[in-house]
């Protein structure tokens, strides 16, 4: 399975400027006959708090974008957004996976950074999402979820892939980079984790975007600081073997 991932710009909490720089890419990744392309977080608005001003609905423009790319390209096209289903409380970091048939699947953000106040502005969620794409089964999570490993291991037995879309700051861009190869490690899957670049708000962002394999090599690596597209393969059978040559996951 060949799968993009988008490391971009965000123009702050400007959906339509976002929608107008990213379609190029997409169009771009879907030239690679890749099977899943995946965005950042918050990706039509950057990580804003100001949820009033940026929050949407099941039906709004940022959801709409992405069922109208997956559908006009054929691939599955995932990215999150400021999701707001119940107009009296507060929305939710939804990763939004839009299929070419116009279905929409979705992952709320369980963990949510309070240290820059997100969750006083948004609403944490309850439950998982893994679905299967061809033979790989990939599960999903949202920037600040990374850190809590308990969420990974739990998915473990039935994951492939880990897909992680992120608005994770240059300053702490070590962490981000070690804490996707543990999940890697620890749980013997693939994990490809997708940053955004540039300024959002006063804050930097270096991206460093990149897919990993079962046991914690780079398989591709995008340059920091630089709009650009990461392609890798999945092989379902790498996950099998790993696991079968060091089968400690059945010892947890």
């Amino acid at each position: 399975m060949k799968i993009a991932g988008i490391q971009h710009d965000i123009i702050w909490e400007n959906p339509e400027a976002n929608f107008s720089n990213l379609q190029p890419m997409i169009n771009e990744a879907a030239e690679k006959e890749v099977e899943l392309i995946v965005l950042s977080e918050l990706f039509s608005t950057g990580f804003s708090m100001n949820t009033p001003q940026i929050a949407e609905m099941s039906d709004g423009p940022s959801v709409s974008f992405l069922s109208q790319q997956a559908c006009r390209v054929g691939i599955p096209i995932c990215g999150s957004v400021p999701l707001c289903e119940t107009p009296s409380l507060n929305p939710t970091n939804c990763l939004i996976m839009a299929h070419p048939d116009g279905s929409i699947d979705k992952y709320a953000k369980k963990h949510l950074f309070s240290f820059a106040g997100e969750d006083k502005h948004y609403a944490a969620g309850t439950s998982s999402l893994t679905l299967q794409i061809g033979d790989i089964r990939i599960s999903f999570f949202v920037c600040f979820d990374l850190r809590f490993a308990p969420e990974f291991w739990n998915l473990a037995d039935e994951t492939d892939l880990f897909v992680i879309v992120a608005n994770w700051p240059e300053e702490r861009c070590s962490h981000w980079k070690y804490l996707l190869r543990a999940r890697a490690i620890e749980n013997q899957s693939y994990v490809l984790g997708v940053n955004r670049v540039g300024d959002g708000n006063g804050i930097s962002y270096s991206g460093d975007s990149c897919l990993i394999d079962p046991l914690g090599e780079n398989v591709v690596e995008a340059s920091p600081n630089l709009p650009s597209i990461i392609l890798g393969e999945i092989d379902k059978q790498v996950v099998v073997d790993t696991r079968h040559r060091f089968p400690f996951l059945n010892d947890r």
